[in-house]
Parts: C-alpha cells; sequence; structure tokens
C-alpha cells in the first residue's frame, strides 16, 4: 500500500469513526431534547421537596381535561403558615411573645409586647404580616392579652370534630375582639 492509498484509507475510516460517534451523540441529544419537550415532564416538579425558590407548572387545557383523576386542591400546611405569621411578626420590635393558631378559615393571634409600643400600631402590625401570608378568605383576629396565649395554645392539639372546638373558637375570637384589631378592623 503506498503512502497516497493509506492517507485516503486514513481519512475513510477517521470520517465513518467520526461520524458514527456524532451519530450516537446526536441520538443522545435528540432523546434528550425530547424529554425536555415532553409536556407530561414539565408538569412534574424537579424538586418534590419543594425547597426551590420558584414555582412553576405549565398545562394545556387538552391536559387537564383529559387528567380528572389527579387531585387538584390545594393544601395548607396550617403549622408551617402559624410559624411563619409568628416569625414575621417577632421580626418588628416591640412585640415579645406571640402565640398564632392557623384554622381552616381564621387565624388568632396573641401577643405581648413592649410598654412603649401603641395598641393599634401593634395590632396592626400583627394583622397585616398575618395578611400577608395567608388567602384572603381567611378572617384574622389578634390581641395583646396574653392570657389568650394560654387558650390558643390549648387548641393546638384538638380536633375539629371536637364538640367544644367551635365554642372555644368563637369565645377566643369574642375575647380578642375587646382588643384594637388594627386600623382596618
Amino acid at each position: 500500500m503506498n503512502k497516497k492509498t493509506f492517507l485516503s484509507f486514513f481519512i475513510i475510516v477517521t470520517i465513518v469513526l467520526t461520524g458514527c460517534g456524532d451519530t450516537e451523540n446526536t441520538s443522545e441529544e435528540r432523546d434528550q431534547m425530547t424529554n425536555e419537550l415532553d409536556p407530561a415532564q414539565e408538569n412534574q416538579p424537579a424538586n418534590p421537596d419543594g425547597n426551590n425558590k420558584l414555582g412553576y407548572v405549565r398545562y394545556t387545557k387538552d391536559q387537564l381535561n383529559n387528567d380528572p383523576e389527579k387531585n387538584h386542591s390545594v393544601t395548607i400546611d396550617r403549622t408551617k403558615m402559624a410559624n411563619m405569621i409568628t416569625r414575621i411578626i417577632l421580626r418588628n420590635d416591640g412585640f415579645e411573645e406571640v402565640a398564632t393558631l392557623v384554622t381552616d378559615e381564621k387565624v388568632l393571634i396573641a401577643y405581648s409586647k413592649s410598654e412603649e409600643m401603641d395598641s393599634m400600631k401593634a395590632a396592626d402590625m400583627a394583622k397585616k404580616s398575618a395578611v400577608s401570608v395567608m388567602p384572603g378568605y381567611f378572617e384574622i383576629y389578634v390581641s395583646e392579652n396574653e392570657l389568650l396565649m394560654q387558650d390558643i395554645q390549648s387548641l393546638h392539639n384538638s380536633s375539629v370534630q371536637d364538640n367544644n372546638y367551635d365554642n372555644t373558637i368563637n369565645r377566643i375570637i369574642k375575647e380578642m375582639k375587646k382588643s384594637p384589631q388594627g386600623m382596618d378592623g
């Protein structure tokens, strides 16, 4: 085999091998793109723990209509919401202790504040903190009556089916309404 033939043979083999390699990579890339563009993949959370800073979902009308079996209701972790509200309030100067209870439709907040803090301002800050976190249909009640913190605490392990539950909630709300409810209420 002369040099020219060997060089031609070498170039042809290199092209064939390179072409096969590219075909494999192209096939993998094509599969990856197909998976990324699959609408079913878009609906799956990338981080099921919910630790992402963004939430994103995209559906077409057909996808939603063709998926009647899935439960599309939204649930609220009441303990996490109560925790968030309490922490937000305590970040404000003048609040010493805060107890928050979140029910299916109400938020009850009792707090102790410093003597220097105006009662109306404290109530307004506590209420607005809850409003900023909760959906709009929640009724929010606040009170600087520190004794109500124990009442709220006594309810946190209660069941909604408990016969005294509604009576206790209504009694606490009645007491809370004796305190300022903020600028709006």
